[in-house]
């Protein structure tokens, strides 16, 4: 269990950094792959941790929910370390309906995850799409449900894309995630 502040350099305004990695569709993505969406939540996640474990449900209801805003899991841990984020278990995560994201995609070098300064699972970023690229909204916690067994009272990650989709600046404040650390390999 981690609490903490990220270390990324990204602030809001700031351009989302370029991706092109492997999804579990047998596709490479990037972000001109949701250019069609007026915003784009990329969650760092993975398959073990019990607190991605617990945003799931909300994840994939976000994804089905808003058709403007895209839903994105990068999961990018140690996979040697830790065999349950494989691309295999990624790929049966998906199959079973159990992840049912707008994409899952593996961040095997890590350096996507650096690049936006991931810290934890989940460690979600929202951007919007400013029509010549995506610049960040907001990045915080999804919930004020502090431990995985807890039932959020407030989904701060619903009202941001809410102010996103209607052109308007996200009023929370970017909060630290809360999750397991990322499995950065040696």
């Amino acid at each position: 269990m981690v609490l903490t502040e990220s270390d990324s350099e990204l602030g809001r305004g700031d351009a989302a950094p370029e991706f092109e990695l492997p999804g579990v569709d047998g596709e490479r993505h990037s972000l001109d792959d949701f250019a069609g969406s007026d915003a784009l939540l990329v969650v760092f996640t993975c398959n073990h941790c019990p607190y991605a474990q617990a945003k799931f449900d909300l994840l994939n209801r976000l994804a089905d929910e808003y058709d403007d805003c895209a839903v994105v899991g990068i999961n990018p841990n140690d996979d040697d370390a830790y065999p349950e984020d494989s691309f295999e278990k990624m790929r049966e995560y998906v199959e079973s309906g159990r992840v049912d994201y707008d994409a899952y995609l593996r961040d095997e070098s890590q350096a996507v995850a650096s690049a936006y300064g991931a810290v934890c699972t989940p460690d979600p970023f929202l951007f919007r799409n400013t029509g010549d690229g995506f610049e960040l909204a907001y990045h915080g916690r999804l919930d004020d449900a502090l431990n995985p067994d807890d039932e959020p009272e407030h989904v701060y990650v619903r009202d941001a894309i809410d102010a996103v989709l209607a052109g308007d600046d996200v009023s929370h404040d970017d909060m630290p995630s809360r999750g397991c650390s990322i499995k950065w390999k040696n």
